[in-house]
């Protein structure tokens, strides 16, 4: 078997065996098939596609790189959720502790932050202590006790994938379904989830800029996932605008925490679940995904009374309990990120104003997730540090009526050039009109495995 027969076969459409593609795999991770031939062969995939079974050849040849959890004798459901990426993206943080507290066990496995989007790793990081570089043992331990349990992928999990990735950014491939599709199931099927919620977003903020897109990512995830033998439903969600009010390392993780008091969801039933002032539509969000986890798990029978009991579990506090067992679990220290809410904040601080009366009509996403890499939030390369102090609280947004003058966001830079550099593209980002903004919905369809 040669390389170079693969690519073309590949380059004329052909369909991969599951061997071949294995050898490819094998080859490439061992060191023995070059950087350029597995270019060439990212590249017609690019062009050519996949169909299903290709796609979970692919997966199951990259999950075979490395080492797997052994999840084996902690009772599930193992349940889990992933997000294509996206600015404000927070869901994560509040979750895994709301899924955990109604009997899901939710081993996550996340990335950092990279370009615009931001990472769960980085997030949770900023809570001083907090370590995210668990061992398998350390894994299994926190996740039977907590019922969840945050870590980063380590250089034996999915090692195929890390090469894998670092030649498709440099080969303009990374927009490819079947390569995406692979990337994310090898390492969901890695961490020993049974099933999976994923959060497919589409919008000026997202990867996928439009909806056809993402329902196209949506279908091989799905597919793909079938022929693993992975339980998957899909969200498609919008991310035209940034999700809730903060943007920033410790900055979402102190509104996740406010997403997460019971005080936020008064109301004998689900007409109070709106949670925090301007946190509304990540908690809309974030309520629709946990339903899901709760139906894959066979906790609810339907959306509606999965987002209901997620609801009554906010209101007891128990997820915000685990939250805090979860940061002991982890190193971190509870009582000093309890003193750190509100106050722990970069003294390079500056604000934006409303320009004019009216409508806020728009904000957005990707100029302010661009911003933010200027701030320190993100990343342009992987090596990059972030800052956990920076970022961006939004005071106002879209639909808000405003007068000239009205504060529309606190923004703290890592430093004083890295705040300046940013507020431009911040005011940018800001849009008007005269009359109120249609209302546009987060969620646009679910799929589900046919």
């Amino acid at each position: 078997m040669r390389a170079v027969d693969i690519i073309t076969a590949k380059r004329d459409g052909g369909e991969l065996s599951g061997e071949e593609i294995a050898f490819l795999i094998k080859g490439f991770t061992g060191g023995e098939i070059p950087d350029y031939q597995v270019a060439a062969w990212a590249m017609a995939v690019f062009f050519r596609g996949m169909n299903a079974a290709e796609t979970a050849a692919l997966t199951e040849a990259m999950l075979d790189s490395g080492g797997r959890m052994d999840l084996s004798g902690i009772p599930g459901p193992l349940v889990d959720k992933h997000s294509t990426g996206g600015v404000g993206d927070k869901t994560s943080l509040i979750l895994a502790p709301l899924a955990a507290s109604l009997g899901l066990r939710d081993p996550m496995m996340s990335g950092r932050a990279l370009g615009h989007t931001g990472g769960t790793l980085d997030k949770l990081e900023s809570i001083p202590g907090y370590r995210t570089g668990l061992s398998p043992q350390e894994f299994r331990e926190i996740l039977a006790r907590d019922g969840f349990a945050m870590t980063g992928q380590t250089k034996d999990t999915v090692p195929a994938d890390r090469l894998l990735y670092a030649l498709r950014d440099v080969t303009g491939t990374v927009e490819s379904i079947p390569l995406i599709t692979a990337s994310i199931l090898s390492k969901k099927k890695a961490e020993g989830a049974e099933a999976l919620v994923l959060d497919v977003k589409y919008g000026a903020g997202a990867f996928m800029k439009e909806g056809a897109e993402a329902e196209k990512l949506a279908r091989s995830l799905t597919n793909t996932g079938a022929a693993l033998g992975i339980r998957i439903i899909v969200l498609l969600t919008s991310m035209e605008e940034p999700l809730g009010r903060m943007v920033g390392n410790f900055l979402e993780v102190e509104e996740c925490w406010a997403c997460l008091d019971p005080a936020a969801y008064g109301g004998a039933d689900d007409s109070g679940a709106q949670g925090p002032a301007g946190s509304a539509d990540l908690m809309e969000v974030t309520l629709e995904l946990g339903a899901r986890m709760l139906m894959l798990g066979g906790k609810a029978a339907h959306s509606a009374q999965g987002r209901l009991l997620c609801v009554e579990s906010l209101r007891s506090g128990k997820p915000r309990e685990l939250f805090l067992q979860n940061i002991k679990s982890q190193g971190g220290d509870p009582e000093r990120f309890l003193a750190m809410l509100g106050t722990y904040r970069s003294p390079h601080r500056a604000e934006i104003r409303a320009e004019r009366e009216g409508y806020i009509s728009r904000i957005d996403a990707w100029k302010v997730g661009h911003a933010g890499i200027s701030l320190g939030v993100g990343r342009n390369r992987s090596g990059d540090t972030v800052s956990p102090a920076a970022g961006i609280e939004l005071h106002r947004k879209s639909g808000d009526r405003v007068k000239a003058g009205d504060l529309i966001m606190t923004v703290w830079g890592k430093d004083k050039t890295a705040l300046d550099a940013a507020l431009g593209g911040l005011g940018a980002a800001l849009e008007y009109a005269e009359t109120p903004p249609p209302r546009t919905a987060r969620i646009l369809k679910e799929i589900r495995q046919d």
